[in-house]
C-alpha cells in the first residue's frame, strides 16, 4: 500500500510526463521518488473530464508487475493522453481541464472455481477483473462497476465484451483473473489528491 503522500506523488508525476510529452516532446525519467516507485507494479492511469457527469478521456496502463512503478506511470499516463484508440489524442490546452487518476494494482490472480461460481467469488467495490480467452484479453478497473452500478455477473459480461469476446465467454470457458487497486485521484486539475475509496461510493 502507498502512503497518501506517494499517492500524490504518483498523481503528480503522471500530469508532469503528460504536460512534458505534449508540451516539449520528451519523456521524463522517474527520478528521485520515494523507494515504493523502484519496485515493480502494475498500474492504470486514468484522464477524465467532468461536467456534470465523469467523461472518460483515456485509460491505459500495465496490468502485470513488469516495469518499475515509476516508469509504469510515466509510460502509461502518455499511452492514456496519446494512444487510447477509443479517443483522439489530447491536446496540450486539454491537460488543464482533465482529473487525473492513478491505480495501483495488486498481482492479478485466477479465480479458481466452476465457471457458474465466478460470480460469488467477486467483491463490487473491492476486485478489477481481467478476461482472457486465446488472444483475446480485457480489463476492467474495480473502480468501473461501481461507478456503473454493474453487479457481478454485469461486470464479468462487461469485461468479456472489453476483450471482444460474447459476453458469456466467462462460463464457455474464459479465463478469469481478479485484482485489487488503490487509486489516488485529483480532486480538481492539478489541484488536491485524495485516495478514493469506491467501497464508500458503493455504499
Amino acid at each position: 500500500m502507498l502512503t497518501i503522500t506517494e499517492g500524490e506523488t504518483a498523481v503528480r508525476l503522471a500530469r508532469t510526463a503528460i504536460k512534458e510529452c505534449l508540451g516539449n516532446g520528451r519523456q521524463i525519467k522517474p527520478e528521485n521518488l520515494p523507494d515504493v516507485f523502484k519496485e515493480k507494479r502494475g498500474v492504470f492511469v486514468t484522464l477524465n473530464k467532468k461536467k456534470e457527469m465523469k467523461e472518460l478521456r483515456g485509460c491505459i496502463g500495465r496490468p502485470y508487475p513488469v516495469l518499475r512503478l515509476g516508469e509504469a506511470i510515466i509510460l502509461s499516463a502518455i499511452n492514456a493522453a496519446r494512444e487510447d484508440p477509443r479517443f483522439y489524442p489530447v491536446e496540450l490546452d486539454e491537460v488543464g481541464d482533465l482529473f487525473i487518476e492513478v491505480t495501483i494494482l495488486t498481482v492479478p490472480e485466477r479465480i479458481k472455481a466452476k465457471p457458474r461460481d465466478i460470480p460469488e467469488k467477486i467483491v463490487i467495490g473491492r476486485d478489477g477483473l481481467i478476461v482472457s480467452m486465446k488472444k483475446s484479453s480485457g480489463l476492467l478497473l474495480p473502480q468501473v462497476a461501481v461507478e456503473h452500478g454493474f453487479d457481478s455477473t454485469e461486470f464479468l459480461c462487461q469485461t468479456c465484451m472489453k476483450a471482444g469476446l460474447m459476453p458469456d465467454a466467462w462460463i464457455e470457458g474464459a479465463e478469469v483473473y481478479s485484482f485489487e487497486g488503490q487509486i489516488f485521484e485529483e480532486i480538481e486539475p492539478g489541484g488536491k489528491i485524495k485516495e478514493k475509496d469506491i467501497r464508500a461510493c458503493e455504499d
